[in-house]
């Protein structure tokens, strides 16, 4: 990884900073993009703020490449915001607004740098999605859709660049200790507090996260499962589904017992 060309979005906290670190511990050059500066920066690491919404951000990165490295050798789109709730509870504005950064900030980072990677035939293209993009569980259906298309749009953009000599992996990553939690929004409380718990009680962190993330790429892994419970629930969905469905509705009914034990 020594004197690869990094760009990292949502660079300043949780995966994405262990990402950072990750690839600048290993000497490549990386840009460390987010809406705020990463603190402290590491060496390496050059600091840009990007809000991966705008068209505009994207192609003031793209120059900066360009004019700077002379071009990418991975892309990394890992910003994101959390987000869920049970059907009824989750509003249209709530689905717009995590769709428009964790799928479109996805595409629009892949789309600005793609011909970029294509021209030179080479370059990776790595994109956060989750486990729930897998294995959705109940009550998060918004987050649970975005992640899938994530994963959808990924293999697609893996079989269109592979003739360049250009690769893409989707991340799936099960529960992990990071701030992300911090940008849930929403008004099912109740879901935001379990899966807050779960989040920090999680015995995986964020390096461990990247570092897998990282070997993964080096391997030339297009679905990358980082962590064992990623993978054995990933196994259990597709070995016994009986299983599997039985494990997702008894926490459904859970959520519902909770509920009904609010109200009553």
């Amino acid at each position: 990884m020594s004197g690869q060309r990094v760009l990292v979005t949502g660079g300043a906290s949780g995966l994405g900073a262990a990402l950072v670190r990750r690839y600048a511990g290993a000497g490549a050059r990386v840009l460390s993009c987010d809406l705020r500066p990463p603190d402290p920066v590491a060496a390496g690491v050059v600091p840009r703020r990007l809000d991966v919404r705008s068209d505009e951000d994207w192609e003031a990165a793209r120059a900066w490449v360009e004019a700077e490295w002379g071009g990418l050798d991975v892309l990394v789109n890992n910003a994101g915001v959390a987000g869920g709730g049970r059907i009824e509870l989750c509003t249209l504005d709530e689905w717009r607004g995590i769709f428009e950064v964790n799928l479109f900030g996805v595409v629009r980072g892949t789309r600005t740098f793609v011909p970029m990677l294509k021209a030179q035939g080479s370059g990776w293209v790595v994109n956060t999605a989750s486990l729930a993009g897998l294995v959705p569980p109940p009550g998060m259906g918004s987050y649970n859709a975005v992640k899938a298309a994530v994963v959808a749009f990924s293999e697609t953009t893996a079989h269109e660049l592979a003739p360049y000599g250009v690769g893409c992996s989707a991340v799936c990553p099960s529960y992990f200790r990071t701030n992300l939690m911090d940008s849930l929004r929403g008004a099912d409380t109740d879901l935001a507090v379990h899966v807050a718990r779960l989040v920090r009680e999680s015995p995986i962190s964020a390096d461990d996260i990247a570092a897998a993330v990282v070997e993964g790429v080096e391997r030339g892994e297009e679905l990358i499962l980082p962590d064992e419970p990623a993978r054995a629930a990933v196994s259990l969905k597709r070995s016994d589904r009986a299983a599997y469905d039985a494990q997702m509705r008894g926490i459904a009914q859970r959520m519902a017992q909770r509920a009904e034990e609010r109200t009553s």
